[in-house]
């Protein structure tokens, strides 16, 4: 798997792109201009580091994610738990909750994803 990790800059980066896609790469060019005061070079440096990685793809010109948002974050949290956890999404949870108590709302979204995951 590729690594699913993205720095701050590659971050806000992403989302220009996860906010605007499809994009044409002259346009992602003009946007990260505008809001990464970036060259033209560096866009297209992080994209194609980024397009390598499997997280975007620059067809014709257009540019377009192969992951969504929610999915890279997704990823992102699995490998988190995984790495600090050894894969345990309950020692996470109970790490969590020493810090942080639980809302009601929160403790029956969670019920909810349980009994989503249960089948039922």
């Amino acid at each position: 798997m590729p690594e699913m990790k993205l720095g701050e800059i590659e971050s806000r980066f992403a989302d220009i792109i996860w906010q605007n896609e499809p994009v044409a790469s002259g346009e992602l060019v003009k946007l990260c201009a505008e809001i990464l005061h970036w060259k033209k070079p560096t866009t297209y440096t992080i994209l194609r580091k980024l397009c390598e990685r499997g997280i975007f793809k620059n067809e014709k010109g257009i540019v377009t994610s192969q992951i969504s948002k929610t999915e890279f974050c997704a990823m992102q949290s699995e490998q988190f738990v995984a790495e600090t956890f050894d894969g345990s999404l309950p020692a996470f949870i109970a790490a969590f909750t020493t810090r942080k108590k639980l809302s009601e709302t929160e403790i029956a979204e969670l019920e909810k994803l349980i009994a989503e995951s249960r089948g039922k």
